[in-house]
């Protein structure tokens, strides 16, 4: 889970990014759009064997769900990026929301808080 953790500090730094450029008011750019999905995916795939090898069980699974929750908005914000247009800021908030809760949950998960 320690991967799957520093996978997604890596989507949430270039989330941070993309996220003030978007209340900026600034071109999103698509490299960083593919770097954020990118890290958000290969964390969920590591968190996902993570949880695998240990039977699915504890806060790890409600975090895999609140970041496939994410995910799942992060799909639709990318389309509008697709189609070269400004993407709702609730849903850019809710994304955010989404996955800073999941980070959070899987963060004190590994540090053995919960």
């Amino acid at each position: 889970m320690n991967v799957a953790l520093g996978l997604f500090a890596m989507g949430a730094v270039s989330g941070l990014y993309l996220a003030v450029a978007h209340f900026r008011g600034l071109e999103l750019k698509m490299g960083p759009a593919l770097a954020h999905g990118a890290f958000g995916a290969a964390g969920l795939a590591a968190l996902a064997f993570a949880l695998g090898k240990s039977g699915f069980s504890g806060p790890g699974v409600v975090a895999l769900g609140l970041f496939t929750a994410a995910a799942l908005g992060g799909f639709f914000l990318f389309s509008f990026h697709l189609r070269g247009k400004r993407p709702p800021s609730p849903i850019v908030v809710v994304h955010a929301l989404a996955a800073a809760a999941a980070f959070g949950l899987l963060a004190a998960a590994v540090i053995g808080l919960v």
